[in-house]
C-alpha cells in the first residue's frame, strides 16, 4: 500500500466518523442544568460555611 493509498484510507475514515454531536450537546446541557440546580439549592449554605470558616481563621 502506497502512502497515497494510506492517506486516502485515513481521509475516508475521518469523513465517516462524525461522532454523536447531539448526544454531547444534550450531556453538556444536562450537566449545566444540574450545576445550576445544585448551586441554587446549596449556594446559601455553602456561603455560610465559607463565611464561618473565614471568621474563625481571621478571628473577626
Amino acid at each position: 500500500m502506497t502512502i497515497i493509498q494510506r492517506m486516502a484510507a485515513v481521509a475516508t475514515r475521518l469523513r465517516e466518523d462524525r461522532g454523536d454531536v447531539p448526544g454531547w450537546v444534550l450531556i453538556t446541557l444536562m450537566t449545566a442544568g444540574l450545576v445550576v440546580l445544585i448551586w441554587a439549592l446549596a449556594g446559601p449554605a455553602l456561603s455560610e460555611i465559607f463565611q464561618n470558616a473565614i471568621t474563625k481563621v481571621t478571628g473577626l
